[in-house]
Formats: C-alpha cells, sequence, structure tokens
C-alpha cells in the first residue's frame, strides 16, 4: 500500500490551506479515546443533565489511543509531503481537547482567529499574548483530530479557504519578533471577511492537516451529539526557509512564499521573494 499525499491534495493545501484525510487513524481508536474522554470531562454519555457547559477543554491527552492516532502511517507520510522529510517532531500526544456540548449558552470561543505558536519573551497568563511570526516559529502545521463523527449540526470548525494566502504579509513588516495572536487575529480576520468558506466534518478518524496561517473559528453547537476534537500543532525540527527556490521549499514554506509574492512582499530581512 503507497502512502502520502495525491497531487490534487498537495494543490489543495496550497490553494485553500488544508487538506482533509478521511481513515487517518481507525475508528476504533476513535471510539477508545473518547471513553477516557468521557471519563476526564466530568459528564455522563447517557445523560445530557450533566452536560452544563457549552464546552469543556482537556489539558494535553498522552494516553495509548491518542498516541496511535497521531502516529500512523498515513500521517507520517503526509508529514513528510507538507513539512519535509526529517523536518517535524513526531507527536506523543493530540494535544488539547475541545469538547463542544449541545447548549443555549454562547461559549464565548468562537471568533476568527489564527493559533499561536511561541510564547513572548515577558512572562503572561493568557495563550492570546502568544505570537507568530512569518517563519511560523514553533508550529509546522495546525491539525484537527476529528475524535467523534461531526457533521454540520455538530459545530464543526469553519475555515476561509485560502485565508493562509492573505496572513504572510501581515506578518512581514514584523520581523522575527512577529505578532500576538489577538493583534493578528484581529487584521486576519479584517483580511479575509467575506471569502468562501468550509466546514471541517467527517467521520471518527478523520484528520484536517492545516497550513499554520489557516484563519478558522469554532462555533456554538445546536444539534444532538457532543464533538470531540484535538487540536495539537506539528512541531518543526527547524525553522522554516523562504529564500529557497521553490523547488527545494516545503509546501508549507511555498505557500508563504505565494502569499507574499502575491503582494510583492519582503521577507523579514528585506529581501525579495518574488
Amino acid at each position: 500500500m503507497s502512502f502520502g499525499l495525491t497531487d490534487r491534495q498537495r494543490d489543495q493545501f496550497l490553494r485553500d490551506g488544508f487538506v482533509k484525510i478521511e481513515a487517518a487513524f481507525p475508528a476504533e481508536v476513535a471510539a477508545e479515546a473518547r471513553v477516557i474522554l468521557w471519563q476526564e470531562s466530568g459528564c455522563d454519555r447517557e445523560d445530557p443533565r450533566t452536560w452544563t457547559r457549552p464546552v469543556v477543554r482537556l489539558v494535553d491527552c498522552s494516553q495509548e489511543p491518542f498516541q496511535k492516532a497521531a502516529n500512523t502511517q498515513v500521517l507520517h507520510a503526509a508529514f513528510d509531503d507538507l513539512v519535509g522529510e526529517g523536518r517535524w517532531v513526531p507527536r506523543e500526544s493530540v494535544g488539547g481537547i475541545v469538547i463542544r456540548f449541545p447548549h443555549p449558552d454562547d461559549p464565548g470561543d468562537t471568533g476568527w482567529h489564527v493559533d499561536a505558536s511561541f510564547p513572548p519573551d515577558r512572562p503572561t497568563d493568557t495563550y492570546l499574548d502568544w505570537r507568530v511570526n512569518l517563519r511560523s516559529k514553533g508550529r509546522a502545521l495546525l491539525m484537527l483530530f476529528l475524535f467523534s463523527d461531526v457533521t454540520e449540526h455538530d459545530a464543526p470548525t469553519r475555515i476561509r479557504l485560502g485565508s493562509h494566502l492573505r496572513v504572510p504579509r501581515l506578518l512581514a513588516p514584523a520581523g522575527e519578533e512577529g505578532l500576538s495572536m489577538i493583534e493578528l487575529s484581529k487584521l486576519a480576520d479584517r483580511e479575509t471577511r467575506g471569502i468562501p468558506e468550509a466546514l471541517a466534518t467527517g467521520p471518527a478518524g478523520t484528520v484536517y492537516l492545516c497550513h499554520p496561517f489557516l484563519v478558522h473559528a469554532g462555533q456554538a453547537h445546536r444539534g444532538t451529539t457532543p464533538r470531540f476534537l484535538g487540536q495539537p500543532p506539528l512541531y518543526p525540527k527547524a525553522p522554516l526557509e523562504l529564500e529557497c527556490e521553490d523547488g527545494d521549499n516545503s509546501l508549507v514554506e511555498r505557500a508563504i512564499r505565494l502569499g507574499l509574492e502575491d503582494h510583492g512582499c519582503n521577507d523579514s530581512s528585506g529581501k525579495s521573494l518574488r
């Protein structure tokens, strides 16, 4: 059996900013993971009266089912295709888990944003102060692991198609320091408002591999079945290289170059990438 992305998937990643991989990990593994997540959530799967909050966030999950989910041959081959062989760090967990429950209250976390990837120099108590720079320091991919079946009614993550191509020009003037998550997200929301959207739906075992600059958002759950989602970063082994010729760049790097070239921007050193 051959693994790796098709040419169509590669083109989609460059154009839209993500690829959807169904059966990226077995549905049986997803079921095992949900048993753990229900226990960790403090809620009863059989009793909706215990679903008292619209969203529950769990810290890094590293039990065996999560390690299996993050380390399939399918995913490793895709990481090689998107980031470059030997240029990413294998995951030992699936990061934090977001569980969205059917609930009338506003979850308070549904704004359009770009995920941050490295902490600021000064101490901070909020992730909103974490930063993003043009070379995506600390993050090679944004990943969405579906541990439950997710339909359009189950609060799927919203994605602005091609938004990753609008972000590089916002980051280029900020140099290595980059922008805080809240600064960049406000700019990116305004820059990408009105472009077509997609929903991260699919059966349990689906994984969305996304460009780290993809603009996305959660939403309130108005369906009937809780949604279980892991959203870990894929860590790079080394900083992204943007000065190479396109043939030597990874797909993640090529997308950043495309975003810069579309607007005639320079990289953080002032060197033209056109």
